[in-house]
């Protein structure tokens, strides 16, 4: 359980810290400031929610796995927006200063996407990770009992403890009465 949570923690971080160099160089946006800044927030925060659910806990490129990667990624869209929304509306106190990490920018967590894009994906795979049951966490199926030698007096009771009991009156005659009738159905 620790190993997947330190792996979904490492594929998000990765997730997002690829989706905040990507807006950091690509769109030479350090943060997310003005009007502008806000709607590319929230995008952005999404797209690091569909990625983080496409890939970790179980990737889409496992056998069956498309249907729950695909919710992972609508889940993770929601969650992602919704995480941007928490970090920019709660954690306002929170400043950071990213230059010491080679990036720039300072200011609150959820201004810089160098520092709330990775803090998102980490989230979400952890979460998406700890959930993915895989082979570790699959029931195991049964084990075909083996058959056990029994004395005939534990086979005598065995055999008794399955048998039907009938209503009072009938015979073991009435078996072969019966037999026909199911063999027509």
């Amino acid at each position: 359980m620790l190993r997947r949570l330190l792996l979904g923690l490492v594929l998000g971080l990765i997730v997002g810290g690829l989706m905040a160099a990507a807006v950091v160089a690509g769109l030479k946006m350090p943060a997310f400031a003005g009007g502008i800044g806000t709607a590319i927030a929230y995008a952005v925060s999404s797209l690091t929610g569909v990625l983080t659910g496409l890939v970790a806990g179980k990737p889409i490129w496992a056998s069956g796995a498309k249907i729950e990667a695909g919710l992972k990624a609508v889940f993770g869209a929601l969650l992602g927006a919704g995480s941007m929304f928490a970090l920019r509306m709660w954690a306002t106190s929170w400043t950071i200063d990213v230059g010491l990490l080679g990036a720039a920018g300072h200011g609150s967590v959820g201004e810089l996407p160098a520092a709330s894009l990775p803090l998102i994906a980490a989230v979400l795979g952890s979460f998406f990770e700890l959930d993915n049951t895989g082979k570790d966490g699959a029931v195991a199926k049964a084990a075909p009992a083996k058959e056990r030698v029994r004395t005939p007096a534990q086979a005598k009771s065995a055999v008794k403890s399955r048998r039907v009991v009938e209503p009072p009156g009938s015979e073991e005659g009435d078996d072969e009465e019966i037999a026909p009738s199911r063999a027509k159905r």
